[in-house]
């Protein structure tokens, strides 16, 4: 297994033009406070799924969901695609817009709260890596938009958490991961869909202290049938 940072996108991010992000409230600010912990909060390279799954894929419009510092964005944006990134966050907002400008690619960062608004379009390409969130996320809701948001052909790739890392100490009932097919399932797919993949898989991180550890995570890829 490949090894990798524990620093990854964990929750609803969103960035970018000055559009109003509806509803934010305390949401925004807790985001913004997480970010302000640190000048990088993520690894700064894109998530390994994401690039196993779009390396092949001729570029097209693709959105990402909850971008944080952007690393993903800016990846598929240097493969070629025309990239909308939104995370509900404005201090990430402003760090992945740097990241892009660093990079000399374009992106359109937009700032939405997810559950109020939604960039407008169809996609190639939605992704939506990690999309967890310590404050309140209508993440079915969500996550049923931008299956409807593919254009005919277009891929939703859904990354997620499977369960607490090995390290993991102490009981969290009020934490529950949707497995794979429990998160095909929120997406109330029409015979319009296929599902590509639905599967969990381990990979071995390093954790906080140093040390390696292995934490699972699961992928969900749905494709929208061409008309």
């Amino acid at each position: 297994m490949t090894v990798e940072h524990t620093h990854q996108h964990t929750h609803q991010h969103d960035h970018g033009h000055d559009q109003q992000a509806h509803g934010e409230g305390s949401n925004a600010w807790h985001w913004d406070e997480r970010y302000r912990q640190s000048d990088r909060i993520w690894s700064g390279q894109p998530n390994r799924v994401l690039v196993e799954e779009a390396e092949g894929l001729v570029p097209g419009r693709a959105l990402d969901l909850g971008c944080g510092e952007g690393a993903d964005a800016v990846w598929l944006a240097t493969k070629g695609w025309k990239v909308t990134a939104t995370d509900l966050s404005a201090v990430a907002i402003e760090r992945a817009s740097g990241h892009a400008a660093d990079a000399g690619v374009t992106v359109d960062f937009q700032r939405h709260d997810l559950d109020a608004s939604f960039p407008d379009g169809e996609f190639d390409l939605i992704t939506a890596m990690f999309f967890h969130s310590f404050v309140d996320l209508k993440r079915e809701d969500i996550l049923r938009r931008a299956a409807a948001a593919l254009a005919p052909g277009g891929r939703l790739l859904i990354v997620s958490h499977a369960g607490f890392p090995d390290w993991h100490e102490g009981e969290r009932p009020d934490v529950s991961f949707p497995t794979p097919d429990e998160t095909v399932a929120e997406l109330h797919l029409s015979a319009d869909y296929e599902v590509l993949k639905a599967e969990e898989h381990a990979k071995e991180v390093f954790r906080p202290d140093g040390q390696r550890g292995v934490r699972h995570d699961s992928t969900v890829l749905v494709r929208r049938l061409s008309a």
